[in-house]
């Protein structure tokens, strides 16, 4: 329970004054480009009878997962660009704060998965269908959010229990964890050690077996003629790249956060792109690289085109 402390101020970026109307709209447009493109990878995938394998399915998942995600933070701050003093409630801080972290470690899970059907595929592909059942899909996505929900919880519940008798004023865009820690009355180098441990076991677990299964899936292609090999590689290519700009940019902000002497605002806005980059890349990397799912998308929003109005005959017209 609250110790002092009812509410949080979310700073974010107040101090950059009117040009903060600037980094509104970029935000804004970036996330309506979420919403939309993960949207309709969702929709396609669901809806055209052609996309029911379960590379699929696993897709729709993850764009789930990104739409989720990018909700629990990118509203606030939209909101915050409006407002003079941008307010969150004592729980809906740390409501905002396990979302978005057991997200971020879940949408990382997701790869992990999908990196293991595609190991499957390539591997596998005689007994692909016979391994990939629906009930094994399901409990590879149910494994997913557990995973994410187990690295979570520790160190949230940790924050959660501790005092909190002001400032009441996160220096963030949203509830970040170590934002908020600062907050803390008292020492915090232990909830320190296992946010840290947490985080470091999410992204070496799901990492080590990502390129394990990518090793295998390397030793299988290299065994294979030249035709299967770029026929197997083009249905890893979306998959690798995404994985690549992921890890990559937690990479990039963790060393930032450590080495770094940015500016608060600096760190900011490095952690929204971080946040806001691969849901928005994802659409379209996978819309470039996969033909049936650009097929899909296309056949999809020309039903929606509106047809041509041909000029009417009046037969009963006597020239």
């Amino acid at each position: 329970m609250p110790d002092g402390v009812t509410f949080f101020i979310i700073e974010g970026l107040a101090s950059l004054g009117e040009k903060k109307i600037i980094f509104f709209v970029i935000l804004l447009l970036g996330y309506i480009t979420i919403l939309g493109g993960n949207s309709m990878i969702i929709f396609v995938a669901l809806t055209d009878p052609k996309l029911n394998s379960p590379m699929y399915f696993f897709l729709y998942n993850l764009s789930f997962v990104d739409i989720v995600y990018t909700t629990t933070t990118i509203p606030q701050m939209l909101a915050g660009f409006l407002t003079d003093m941008n307010t969150i409630s004592y729980p809906g801080c740390f409501f905002q704060m396990y979302f978005f972290v057991q997200l971020a470690v879940t949408g990382r899970s997701m790869l992990t998965v999908m990196a293991y059907d595609r190991y499957v595929a390539i591997c596998n592909p005689l007994r692909y269908t016979a391994i990939m059942t629906r009930p094994v899909r399901l409990l590879l996505i149910t494994g997913a959010w557990s995973f994410g929900t187990c690295c979570t919880l520790p160190a949230i519940s940790m924050s959660l229990l501790r005092s909190y008798c002001g400032p009441n004023v996160v220096k963030h865009g949203w509830c970040d964890p170590s934002s908020v820690r600062r907050l803390v009355c008292g020492d915090t180098s232990v909830d320190g050690v296992v946010s840290f441990s947490s985080a470091l076991f999410a992204l070496l677990t799901t990492g080590v077996l990502i390129l394990t299964s990518y090793v295998l899936i390397g030793v299988s292609i290299l065994k294979m003629g030249v035709a299967q090999r770029l026929k197997a590689f083009g249905t890893c290519a979306a998959h690798l790249t995404v994985v690549f700009i992921s890890y990559s940019s937690a990479s990039f902000v963790y060393i930032s956060y450590r080495v770094g002497n940015f500016s608060p605002e600096v760190r900011i806005i490095v952690s929204v792109l971080y946040a806001a980059l691969t849901p928005f890349l994802n659409p379209m990397i996978y819309s470039l690289r996969n033909k049936e799912l650009r097929e899909s998308i296309i056949r999809t929003l020309g039903r929606f085109r509106p047809s041509a109005v041909l000029p009417r005959k009046d037969i009963n017209t006597v020239s």
